[in-house]
C-alpha cells in the first residue's frame, strides 16, 4: 500500500515529539488519536460512541462508530450508542449479545476550533506521559547521588537542574552556613519523589544520613564493591557526624579502609560536606561493645543494658563526663542515633552514689519488714536479695546457704517475709476495696493489686479508663520544658513496663470492652484454652 505524504508526516510528528520528551511512540499517537476523536464527536454528535485509529505502519486513519448489542429494548440506555438483540437479527442473523457493530464515517477538514482543541489535548497528553516517565526515571533513582545546576533560590529553597528533571532542597535539607548561588554545580541525594498534579516533586537533600553513606561509597572502592558494609550513619550536618562500619574479611580492616592513605578518603567526604567532622567507628554485633566504640573518643568503664527499654546507663571516669557528652550533648546524641539505644551517661561517683541508696532503700525496707538489725538487712542485700517475695518464694536450702545462717534462722526469716506480704495483702484489699476498683480491672492478665492500686489512685478504675489510655500514660515520657528533657513519670512507672508489656495490658482492655478484635494468635489461644477446659 502506497502511503501518503501527510500520513507519512503524521507519523513522523508522532516520532519525534517521543524522541524529544523521551516517552513511547505509542502514547503520542494515542494523544493524537484522542484529539481525533473529540474532534470527530464535536462533528457527528457527542452522543455517539466513536473511536478514532492511526496504524502505526501505514499511517492510515479510520474514524469509526461502534455499537453493542445488549439483550433488549429494556435495556438500550443509548440508542445512539446501543441496539437490542432483536433490531441486530435484523441487520445479521448470527450476533450475539455483547457483539459490536463498528461503521466507519467519512474523514473531514478540522476547523480553526478543532485544530485548538486538538492541539491543546495532545499538549495535554504528552505532558502527562513525559511526567509520568520523569517520576518513574526518579523514583527508581531514590537513594542516589545527582549532580546539577542551582536555577533558583526562593526563600531559603534551592531549586536544582537535575537534567531531565528538577529537585528541590527544602531550607532543612541544606547545610548550615553553605551558600548556594544561581549556577553553582552541587551535588544532593534524592531522598523522596513524590507524584503530583504539577508534576513530580523531586526532593534532595545534602543533610541526609544516605548522603553521606553514599559519598563514602564512591570514595571507597570496598564499600562500593560490598565488602564493607555501612551500617548505620548519625549526623549533626556541616558539624559532626558518626558512621558505623562493618566486613566478615578479616584481612581488611573497615576504618582504615574508609580513612584512606593519609585520610585522603575520608577527607574527599569531609571537603564536599563543609568541614564536617566524621567518627568513623567498627560496628559490632554485640551492643555493649558498639556503644562504647559509639562514645569515642571518651573512654567508657562500665555499661548495662536495658533490653526491654532499650536504654542503657553508660559510667565513665569524671575526667570524661564532659567527652562522653559532648558539647551541647553532640556525642551523646549522636551515638544514641548510630545504635538506636537511648543512652544516659553518669560518672563512677554518681553510679556508687545512686548503688548506696538504692542498697540503703533495700536496707531499710528489710529491717522494718522482717524486724532484723541493720547488718542482717545488708547481707541478705548483698546476697541478691530485692524484695519481700523472694525471700518469701526462695528454696530454704538458697537462704541457709548464706554465711552465718542456719536452719533455724533461714526458717523464721521466710516465715516472717511471709507473714508481712499476708499483711500486705489484707492492707492491700481494704485500699483496693476504698478505691473503689471494679473486679473486672483486677482480672485482667498482667495487672497485680500493687498496679491496681496505682491505677485507682490515678482515677483508672475500671477497663474503660484503661483501655482509654496509651503506654506512655503507663511508663512515662521526656518532654521539654525551657529547653531541657525532663522526664515525666507514668502511672506504672516503678513496675519498670516494658513497652509491650504496657501496650498488651491497654490492648486487653480494648479487646474486653470490644472497642477492637483480638489478635488472631490471641483468638486461637483462646480457643484452644476453652476447648482443653
Amino acid at each position: 500500500m502506497a502511503i501518503s505524504a501527510n500520513r507519512l508526516e503524521l507519523l513522523q510528528i508522532a516520532r519525534s515529539v517521543a524522541a524529544e520528551k523521551n516517552i513511547e511512540e505509542d502514547v503520542v499517537v494515542s494523544a493524537i488519536e484522542g484529539a481525533i476523536q473529540k474532534a470527530a464527536l464535536s462533528r457527528y454528535g457527542a452522543a455517539l460512541d466513536i473511536v478514532a485509529n492511526i496504524d502505526v505502519k501505514s499511517g492510515e486513519l479510520t474514524i469509526k462508530r461502534r455499537q453493542t448489542v445488549v439483550p433488549s429494548e429494556d435495556d438500550v440506555l443509548n440508542e445512539a450508542q446501543q441496539i437490542s438483540l432483536a433490531a441486530a437479527k435484523k441487520i445479521d442473523s448470527s450476533v450475539e449479545v455483547g457483539h459490536v457493530f463498528e461503521e466507519f464515517l467519512p474523514l473531514f477538514d478540522f476547523g480553526r476550533v478543532m485544530s485548538l482543541t486538538g492541539k491543546q489535548i495532545i499538549t495535554q497528553k504528552v505532558r502527562e506521559a513525559e511526567r509520568q516517565k520523569q517520576f518513574e526515571e526518579y523514583q527508581d533513582r531514590v537513594g542516589d547521588i545527582v549532580n546539577g545546576i542551582v536555577k533558583r533560590v526562593e526563600y531559603g529553597n534551592v531549586f536544582i537542574d537535575i537534567g531531565r528533571g528538577e529537585g528541590v532542597i527544602r531550607r532543612d535539607q541544606t547545610l548550615p552556613r553553605e551558600t548556594l548561588n544561581m549556577g553553582d554545580r552541587v551535588r544532593a541525594y534524592i531522598y523522596e519523589v513524590r507524584a503530583e498534579q504539577k508534576g513530580p516533586q523531586i526532593f534532595l537533600s545534602r543533610a541526609h544520613p544516605g548522603f553521606m553513606a553514599k559519598l563514602f561509597a564512591q570514595e571507597v572502592p570496598e564499600i562500593y564493591d560490598g565488602v564493607i558494609e555501612i551500617k548505620s550513619v548519625a549526623r549533626d550536618p556541616a558539624s559532626r557526624a558518626k558512621i558505623a562500619v562493618f566486613t566478615t574479611d578479616t584481612s581488611i580492616d573497615p576504618v582504615g579502609a574508609c580513612v584512606g592513605m593519609r585520610g585522603s578518603r575520608v577527607q574527599a567526604v569531609v571537603g564536599e560536606l563543609g568541614g564536617e567532622k566524621i567518627d568513623i567507628i567498627p560496628w559490632s554485633s554485640d551492643p555493649a561493645t558498639f556503644i562504647v566504640n559509639a562514645l569515642q573518643p571518651a573512654e567508657v568503664t562500665k555499661v548495662v543494658l536495658d533490653e526491654d527499654e532499650n536504654r542503657v546507663e553508660v559510667v565513665v571516669p569524671e575526667d570524661q563526663l564532659s567527652l562522653a557528652i559532648g558539647r551541647r550533648g553532640q556525642n551523646v546524641r549522636l551515638a544514641s542515633q548510630l545504635t538506636g539505644w537511648s543512652i544516659d551517661i553518669m560518672t563512677e561517683d554518681q553510679e556508687k552514689e545512686r548503688r548506696e541508696k538504692e542498697t540503703a532503700e533495700l536496707t531499710e525496707l528489710f529491717t522494718s519488714a522482717l524486724e532484723v538489725d541493720d547488718m542482717m538487712a545488708r547481707l541478705l542485700v548483698s546476697e541478691g536479695f530485692e524484695t519481700i517475695e523472694d525471700l518469701a518464694n526462695t528454696d530454704l536450702d538458697d537462704i541457709m546457704s548464706i554465711e552465718g545462717f542456719d536452719e533455724e534462722v533461714a526458717q523464721e526469716l521466710q516465715n516472717r517475709a511471709k507473714d508481712h506480704l499476708e499483711r500486705e495483702e489484707t492492707a492491700l484489699l481494704a485500699r483496693l476495696e476504698e478505691l473503689g476498683i471494679e473486679q473486672e480491672l483486677l482480672d485482667t492478665a498482667g495487672i497485680t493489686p500493687q498496679m491496681a492500686i496505682a491505677l485507682g489512685e490515678n482515677d483508672v478504675k475500671n477497663l474503660e479508663d484503661l483501655a482509654g489510655l496509651v503506654s506512655d500514660d503507663l511508663q512515662g515520657w521526656f518532654d521539654i520544658k525551657n529547653g531541657e528533657r525532663v522526664r515525666e513519670p507514668g502511672i506504672l512507672e516503678k513496675f519498670k513496663l516494658s513497652t509491650a508489656d504496657a501496650d498488651g495490658l491497654i490492648m486487653s482492655a480494648r479487646v474486653a470492652m470490644g472497642w477492637v478484635e483480638a489478635p488472631q494468635e490471641e483468638a486461637e489461644a483462646e480457643i484452644e484454652a476453652d476447648g482443653q477446659e
